[in-house]
Formats: C-alpha cells, structure tokens, sequence
C-alpha cells in the first residue's frame, strides 16, 4: 500500500468521512462502514483533498479541458482539486451544475465556465454510479466529450454479477474511471493500524467479511 494511500484513508478517519460501524446503504444493505465525503469540515483538510484528487488526476494521465463537480458533494471537490491543480501550474475551467434550472438571471442549469471541451468528472464515492451517469448525461447533452472520471472511494461492490460498478461505468461510458482509494486499500489501512481503542481485530473482520460477501476481490 503506497504512502499516499495511507495519508488520504487517515485524513479520511480524522476528518469522519470514513466511519466504522453499523450503517444503512441507501439500497437497503447493512455495511459495516460508511464513506461520506461531505464530513470534510474545514480548509486545510480541504485543500489536502484537492492534492489528492490532483495526484490521482495527473496518475490517470487523461487528457482534459476542465473539471466538472455534480452538485452537491461533486462542487467543493472541483473547487479543491482546481485549486490543486492551479498550485501545480495547471490550469483548468471548472463548472457544476444546480439541482434545478435557474429560469431567471442568467439562467441554466450549470455554473462556472462554459461547458465544452474534454471534460473530467469528479465526485466523491461510486456504488451503483446512478448519481455519476446523471451528470455525465449533463456534459454530453451540453455537447461537450466525457474524458473521464475521478472518485475519492471504489467500494468494489459487486453490480449484476462478478462485475463491479466501476468496470462497468468504464464499459458503458467509454472512458478511464480512477480511484483515490478502495475497499481493499481501507482493509490494508485497518491492518496496518490496528489498536484495541481504535481499530480492533473484529472491526476488521467485519471489514472483510462484508468484502466477501458483497465485492470483487481482485
């Protein structure tokens, strides 16, 4: 497990974005932790995040013209990360889009710079990717070309199948889909900080347990 890896699943537990326990997915299943990356609450964690989105970002090494956060968790990502980005002497355009359309001012459903170009999606955690199809739905009915996307977790759940959800956004939408961290690195993470007050062995085998049942291991 590489450095970065372990810097950003820390920052994630300390800013409780990654919480252990007993919690309800939204499809119904019991899941055993919880990844909510609204949870960041001030500036410094803030702009970590955006570097950890920009290393994964020049990783991917994908070609794009600007960034596009969904709202709402998608928005404070895109602005961390072209901050990131801009502190590298990248610069980008950035736009998100509104919930509903504004029919007055200046209208529209999208805030920001012109939607257009190759366009880099960024959101916080794909499950079923039913909130990240929407959005790029947006930017190609904008008429600009998805580049691809970056998430801050892959839950590595399975999706009809042996399949994950990611692979097949990759499959259906053509385009890279990377990942910050996955399950199997939160796993490493456990393992490698296990206390009795903190990070117990049984936590961690109901880590994996929920991993087998429900992921693809590879």
């Amino acid at each position: 497990m590489g450095v970065d890896k372990q810097a950003f699943l820390k920052l994630m537990v300390q800013q409780e974005v990654l919480r252990f326990g007993d919690f309800q997915l939204k499809s119904g299943r019991r899941s055993p932790y919880f990844f909510n990356l609204g949870a960041v609450s001030d500036g410094t964690a803030l702009a970590e995040l955006g570097r950890f989105y920009a290393s994964t970002i020049e990783a991917l090494g994908c070609d794009f013209d600007m960034l596009f956060g969904p709202a709402y968790k998608g928005i404070p990502i895109a602005v961390a990360t072209t901050l990131a980005l801009a502190d590298r002497g990248v610069t980008k355009g950035i736009a998100f889009n509104r919930k509903e359309a504004k029919d007055h001012g200046e209208g529209g459903v999208f805030v920001g710079a012109p939607v257009e170009g190759r366009v880099l999606l960024v959101d916080d955690v794909l499950t079923a990717g039913t909130a990240i199809r929407e959005a790029a739905s947006l930017v190609t009915e904008a008429g600009a070309t998805l580049a691809g996307i970056v998430i801050a977790l892959d839950r590595q759940e399975k999706l009809n199948g042996e399949t994950t959800a990611v692979r097949r956004m990759e499959i259906d939408l053509g385009v890279p889909v990377a990942s910050i961290a996955t399950l199997k690195d939160v796993i490493e993470y456990l393992d490698l900080n296990q206390q009795p007050d903190k990070h117990p062995a049984n936590l961690v085998a109901s880590v994996r347990a929920y991993q087998d049942a429900y992921c693809v291991l590879s």
